[in-house]
């Protein structure tokens, strides 16, 4: 049986950004991961048979701390971790950047890495 776990709208300030400027300032970031199982066949309640959302979070939390100049390369940091979970077989990283420094205006910046 297929089965996708998410947790979505994982919040953090950080100072990722390939201008001193930004990384001097800081903004506003949003990540959502899904992940999908090997397998989710069981009715016993048993964590172990999934993922733990605050392992995912976990992750992500640490990431984001790591000041880096590209959101490509926080994503790809985040899910190169992820994959390593148990019961996780593929996934899906986004990770957004709120107000990018741009001569207009523009809502976010985006970046999705699949596996």
């Amino acid at each position: 049986m297929q089965t996708t776990v998410k947790i979505e709208g994982l919040r953090f300030f950080a100072y990722h950004g390939f201008y001193d400027e930004e990384r001097k300032k800081g903004n506003d970031f949003i990540c959502d991961v899904a992940v999908e199982l090997k397998s989710y066949e069981s009715l016993e309640d048993n964590i172990n048979d999934t993922v733990n959302y605050e392992d995912i979070y976990a992750i992500v939390e640490k990431e984001m701390a790591i000041t880096r100049k590209l959101i490509e390369t926080v994503a790809y940091a985040i899910i190169s971790r992820v994959k390593e979970l148990d019961n996780v077989t593929g996934g899906t990283v986004r990770l957004y950047k709120l107000n990018p420094p741009i001569n207009g205006k523009v809502d976010r910046a985006v970046v999705e890495m699949r596996f």
